[in-house]
């Protein structure tokens, strides 16, 4: 972490659906608040003591089905807490899709009981749609801009966000409950291969399409995403996947030889949306300057 962030006045917080890689966790001097995982009788923090490769190798054999349950108002608090500790004078904190959490709830409803300055966002969406944000309050702040300037830059980049899953079956999503319009393919058979967008207006889930193969989905997921683009400005994409990173790596060599975008991330969806969108899924997310 650089020193102009390790003493910054403004904390910067969010939460662990936002799939930010750690490595730029660590170098911004980002605070997670993280979700939970339940398990049998287990429970797991997300990202913390359930890793996402271990996600994905136990959610493939283990016939018990995990749950998901959001950070509660005592832990936003604490986390408030910690950062006035380490200085903090503001808090900036950006959340999942309200659509799709309590979490914005959550986070603001322990604003009210902080005597700092706490802006709360709805990033009006999950994974890399909330991590670009998360990102771009972070570069504006270590440039040393100011909370407003941070807002400012967040709500310009979630006009521009673009992002679609694709996933290799219905099961994880009709069961996962943050499925929004695509709701009415529950019927058809498990086999088909959906493919849906996020709207960053409504936060909510909305269905583009289905595929009958693997090899379709992924060409249906490419094709959207780069029709709902501008190609023609500045691009940073995120390629998110559900523990096949082989898979991701090819799309990600894809997308660079095609299109050379500005900032290209590749990362593993964590536990929490993974329980929706299960193993072998593939996202692309991203923004323009």
């Amino acid at each position: 972490m650089n020193e102009s962030i390790r003493s910054s006045r403004i904390a910067l917080i969010t939460d662990s659906t936002c799939d930010v890689p750690q490595e730029l966790i660590d170098q911004y001097g980002i605070l997670m608040v993280p979700h939970y995982v339940i398990w049998g009788d287990e429970q797991f923090l997300d990202r913390v003591n359930l890793q996402p490769v271990d996600f994905y190798q136990r959610i493939e054999t283990d016939p018990v089905r995990p749950t998901s349950s959001q950070a509660t108002s005592q832990a936003f608090t604490e986390k408030y807490n910690q950062a006035i500790t380490n200085g903090a004078q503001e808090i900036v904190v950006i959340t999942i899709s309200s659509a799709m959490s309590g979490a914005f709830q959550a986070a603001r409803s322990a604003a009210e009981m902080i005597k700092i300055p706490v802006h709360v966002v709805d990033s009006k969406g999950p994974t890399m749609s909330e991590g670009w944000q998360v990102l771009a309050a972070a570069r504006v702040r270590e440039q040393g801009g100011s909370s407003q300037e941070m807002l400012a830059k967040v709500e310009q980049v979630r006009l521009t966000l673009v992002q679609v899953v694709g996933m290799d079956g219905m099961d994880f999503l009709s069961k996962g409950g943050k499925i929004g319009d695509a709701a009415k393919w529950i019927s058809s058979a498990l086999q088909i291969k959906p493919v849906v967008t996020i709207n960053h207006i409504s936060g909510k889930v909305e269905p583009v399409g289905l595929a009958r193969t693997y090899k379709n989905m992924v060409e249906m997921l490419y094709n959207t995403f780069f029709k709902r683009i501008n190609t023609a400005k500045p691009m940073h994409i995120a390629v998110l996947h559900g523990n096949v990173l082989s898979e991701a790596e090819t799309l990600a060599r894809r997308i660079q030889e095609e299109f050379s975008p500005l900032e290209l991330i590749l990362n593993i969806t964590g536990p929490v949306l993974g329980i929706n969108t299960g193993p072998r899924a593939l996202a692309l997310c991203g923004y323009t300057e």
